[in-house]
């Protein structure tokens, strides 16, 4: 089990979560390399004293853990698979745990690539957002091998209390894909509701009052609708990445001989307002197709 205190972890990708999340590492005294592909977004922890990295495999071959939260899967196959990335840079025995949303096939890939090397790669995406990030709040679903998870799990708990491995590589993936189709069809009901108490003349804010509180109350109810009703898009979670990880369960599902019907209307729905310029905005940013 590793000691935090003696611990040197390589953070890669310092954006709306990756920061809060790297900056509970450094609390629980873990030494942190950072790198990011706009080194603006890690300057605060720079400035707390983290070490800059000019590239992914610079900062995985100065650390004992490597952990990935970026953007899609070609950014995950990139700085893992790529010539001078992850897994040709790190070193024999280290940790690389990526917390990105991408797709189950690739994470085994990852891992098999990882263990010829004489790595433990491990795939645990998170639920929670920036609030769960900032709060240290993070639901982590991990795939990859159980005595490597044992080794990791102390430092998993710094960015959130509810950690559990799913199975082997790629089954964290799986079960963030069972979060987001259960979220997608969830969203829908949140936001046609909020249209439903404005068109019927009700204050918003009182109806979630009573709905938030009853059968209806859900994690978007408490964290997102008072964020819609106050017209504020800022994003937690983008836009763009909600349809990339709809996109992937799809995917997944599809290979699976599975249809998922709702899940193909609330990525219609988010492809249309990300049309309308809303990519960047925040997931709850759908109640704009309600105005």
């Amino acid at each position: 089990m590793l000691d935090l205190q003696q611990t040197t972890v390589a953070f890669i990708g310092t954006g709306v979560m990756g920061a809060s999340m790297a900056g509970h590492l450094m609390d629980a005294g873990c030494s942190l390399v950072v790198h990011n592909r706009t080194r603006a977004r890690a300057e605060a922890l720079i400035a707390r004293g983290a070490t800059w990295a000019e590239s992914p495999g610079v900062a995985a071959a100065a650390a004992d853990v490597v952990i990935t939260i970026v953007g899609y899967p070609a950014d995950v196959e990139a700085v893992y698979m790529d010539e001078g990335g992850i897994i040709e840079s790190a070193r024999e025995g280290a940790y690389l745990i990526d917390m990105t949303t991408s797709s189950p096939a690739l994470a085994v890939r990852i891992a098999g690539a990882a263990s010829q090397r004489g790595m433990h790669a491990l795939d645990a995406p998170v639920s929670g957002g920036d609030v769960g990030a900032r709060n240290a709040k993070l639901t982590i679903m991990v795939g990859g091998d159980a005595s490597a998870f044992d080794e990791v799990e102390p430092l998993l708990r710094v960015m959130g209390p509810n950690v559990v491995l799913q199975g082997p590589a790629g089954a964290g993936q799986h079960t963030k894909m069972c979060n987001q189709i259960a979220i997608a069809s969830t969203m829908m009901g949140a936001v046609e509701s909020l249209a439903y108490a404005r068109k019927a003349g009700l204050d918003p804010a009182r109806v979630l009052e009573s709905i938030g509180a009853g059968a209806a109350g859900s994690w978007t109810l408490t964290n997102l609708v008072p964020r819609m009703i106050a017209g504020d898009s800022a994003p937690g979670f983008y836009v763009k990445h909600f349809i990339k990880d709809m996109g992937i369960a799809i995917s997944s599902a599809y290979e699976m001989g599975l249809e998922l019907p709702g899940l193909d209307l609330a990525k219609g729905l988010y492809e249309h307002l990300a049309e309308l310029g809303h990519a960047d905005s925040g997931t709850q940013a759908l109640i704009e197709l309600y105005r």
